[in-house]
């Protein structure tokens, strides 16, 4: 997955800009950004601030390792059922 060039505290503040009034066509003009990349933002990033976007992606982090950890632990588990099963 593509890396964003922008920061969550950046996001947060581009959102914030078309929260107080500009129009989403002169902030997306302005930071670079297309219009579909916004909503996508502001999908996800949406009545945030950035300690919440801060926790939000250490939390995903979390989530991944976590996930990794799981699926390693079943892959042994697996291997030591079929190697009981070939003994027997």
């Amino acid at each position: 997955m593509r890396k964003s060039k922008f920061t969550e505290s950046q996001i947060c503040s581009i959102l914030k800009e078309a929260g107080d009034g500009i129009p989403v066509t002169e902030v997306c003009r302005t930071r670079g950004i297309s219009s579909a990349c916004f909503y996508k933002w502001r999908s996800k990033y949406g009545g945030m601030d950035a300690s919440l976007v801060k926790r939000m992606k250490e939390l995903e982090d979390e989530n991944a390792r976590l996930k990794k950890m799981y699926a390693e632990a079943q892959m042994g588990t697996e291997m030591l059922k079929q190697a009981l099963s070939k003994k027997c």
